[in-house]
């Protein structure tokens, strides 16, 4: 059991939120980067930590929903209104589909372009097209996007948190610390 006091995320929960946090924080720039590396070994090497650790994320992902559904999160405090929770439920579940949609949206986007994609050295994973240069680059330009609209929820949900830790003082970013 994953006993927690009350009011806060038990220790699994807040063990995938904070690995999650850091792998997509690190993702979000490292993608964008790696465009700008001249091609050669370094870039495909970057692409393969990239590629692995979506892989990574979108099974981090699946278990850190299935573990939210059976262990649903605490409530939030009384004096956060109606407006604010509703807001706060769209952001999650907005989180969880990108955390959802930019692992295959790259993978589509991958096997478009005609690369594989090494899972840490460990498996290949089957390509989801043919290959198709056009459709790789629109595909790519999706996942961009959605890099970009993950940082923006990102940093809402990391402001939102923060005012409520020093502005509101109510407890709700100590819940998941």
């Amino acid at each position: 059991m994953d006993a927690a006091p009350a009011g806060r995320h038990g220790g699994v929960a807040r063990a995938l939120h904070w690995s999650t946090a850091l792998l997509v924080i690190a993702m979000i720039p490292a993608g964008f980067s790696l465009l700008s590396l001249p091609p050669g070994p370094i870039q495909d090497a970057g692409f393969l930590l990239h590629r692995s650790t979506g892989v990574l994320l979108f099974v981090l992902t699946a278990v850190r929903l299935g573990w939210r559904l059976a262990h649903p999160p605490p409530p939030l405090p009384a004096s956060v209104p109606a407006g604010q929770r509703a807001i706060a439920h769209v952001v999650h579940v907005a989180l969880y589909a990108l955390l959802f949609a930019m692992p295959l949206v790259g993978w589509w986007a991958t096997s478009a372009y005609g690369a594989p994609i090494s899972v840490f050295g460990l498996f290949v994973l089957p390509p989801l097209v043919a290959q198709d240069r056009a459709l790789a680059e629109q595909a790519f330009a999706l996942h961009g996007a959605l890099g970009i609209a993950m940082a923006a929820l990102i940093a809402a949900h990391a402001g939102a948190a923060l005012h409520h830790h020093f502005f509101k003082r109510d407890g709700v970013l100590r819940r998941m610390l």
